[in-house]
């Protein structure tokens, strides 16, 4: 199912609070956090981790844990995908946590098309030159990864902002049409 990239908005606490009271109580140790944005739907809940295991194996017994509870929610997890899609007019990926570990299972991977000047060209060549990325595409990639690891305080303090901008806006005058 392919969407649109300018989507009708939506209230990313009603998609959560869909999401809380659609998904089965026993899968998460809580309710999942769920992101939005344009494309897709991230749910990620937080599965309980493994105990009796020495740290050694601690990985081991969580990837197992994971791939358990993947397979054992496949089809209930396509169902609620599809509801939700056909809702919310975005694709629904799925991912866990468990212990220090996230593992994300088949997410929306976006084309986003981006005009760059020379310098910033330069910038994505230099990488895939070094061998730190495979094309320009994989070059940007990093980049906004690396700005979103990097600067994830300034990134909250703008959707802060944002969202008092929006709310803002929500409580002020109705549009007026041109005349």
């Amino acid at each position: 199912m392919r969407f649109a990239e300018h989507q009708t908005p939506v209230d990313e606490q009603e998609v959560a609070g869909w999401f809380a009271g659609r998904v089965p109580t026993d899968w998460f140790t809580e309710a999942p956090d769920v992101q939005v944005d344009a494309f897709e739907i991230l749910v990620v809940g937080t599965i309980s981790d493994v105990e009796g295991v020495s740290e050694a194996g601690a990985s081991s017994a969580r990837e197992g844990r994971v791939g358990q509870f993947r397979e054992d929610t496949r089809e209930a997890r396509i169902r609620i995908a599809r509801e939700a899609e056909g809702r919310f007019r975005r694709k629904v990926s799925w991912g866990v946590r468990i212990g220090d570990q996230e593992e994300l299972f088949t997410t929306a991977s976006v084309p986003i098309m981006t005009r760059l000047r020379m310098r910033e060209r330069r910038v994505l060549d230099t990488l895939v030159q070094a061998g730190v990325a495979r094309s320009r595409s994989h070059a940007l990639a990093w980049c906004v990864r690396l700005v979103g690891e990097n600067q994830s305080e300034w990134l909250d303090r703008l959707k802060e902002a944002l969202s008092a901008v929006q709310k803002a806006r929500s409580e002020g005058p109705n549009q007026i049409s041109s005349v």
